[in-house]
């Protein structure tokens, strides 16, 4: 057995929690720091889905991306989902922990995982925003051989398993050097296209943001749950890595809120 902290410590040793953004809430959400657990349940998102497979399988740490408590709080009552969600678990002493912009803006969390699912190579920090070497948002890389506009795509969309990608207007220029930020990252445009980037490949871009490609740069959103989708993968390496026995287990809850009608 080991103690929460114990746990969420091999992943801040990866990404402190200083490294999170000023408005993230990342770290442990609820429950006992010092509660003894033998396993935990990673999952992108916390939903009552998520809550419930951790009560079914007795599981007593879950380990999230995003944290369930992201806004501020003035109650918790049942007739909401968070306020189920929080009272569910304590009353099942589940612990939840949120590992969140601390891992973006690592070398070694989303952005990375991200780059190795297309292959990139060379990979650095796309926008350092702390005064630290190699930690901040974004990355990029290039790909192996360059390939045309429309291979590129098919790739992203048979990485990431994506029903549907959003682009802005192609330029029949080749793709080889690739700027990616899993999840929300609009507010990266113009680092990839000063660092003259073929292609920026992210999610949630707005309508006008596209216009920001500008015949520079080919800006693709491939959606917020499909760029961040290995992160759970990337929990139970970094655990498993630190402690071999530490049972962990990929929760089998789909959280996107997205779904696409094709």
């Amino acid at each position: 057995m080991n103690t929460v902290s114990e746990i969420l410590s091999y992943i801040t040793d990866v990404a402190p929690l200083h490294w999170q953004e000023s408005y993230d809430n990342s770290g442990l959400l609820v429950g006992d720091a010092n509660a003894l657990v033998d396993k935990a349940l990673l999952t992108l998102d916390v939903t009552e889905k998520v809550v419930d497979e951790a009560i079914e399988n007795d599981f007593h740490l879950i380990i999230s991306h995003h944290p369930l408590i992201f806004k501020g709080l003035k109650n918790i009552l049942t007739d909401n989902t968070i306020g189920r969600i929080i009272t569910k678990a304590i009353k099942n002493d589940i612990t939840i922990a949120a590992m969140h912009t601390n891992l973006d803006n690592s070398f070694y969390g989303v952005n990375r995982v991200l780059a190795e699912q297309l292959g990139l190579k060379e990979l650095n920090v796309l926008h350092s925003n702390i005064s630290e070497l190699q930690v901040g948002s974004g990355m990029i890389g290039f790909l192996e051989n360059e390939m045309s506009e429309s291979e590129f795509l098919s790739l992203v969309k048979e990485k990431l398993n994506v029903a549907a990608l959003r682009h802005s207007e192609l330029l029949n220029k080749p793709i080889r050097k690739v700027a990616i930020c899993g999840g929300s990252g609009s507010f990266l445009i113009n680092d990839a296209k000063h660092c003259k980037a073929d292609v920026y490949l992210t999610a949630d871009v707005k309508y006008h943001d596209f216009f920001d490609a500008d015949n520079e740069i080919l800006i693709v959103d491939a959606g917020h749950f499909e760029t961040e989708q290995f992160t759970k993968q990337l929990f139970a390496d970094i655990i498993l890595k630190k402690n071999p026995k530490f049972a962990v287990q990929i929760s089998s809850v789909k959280t996107n809120s997205v779904h696409y009608f094709v």
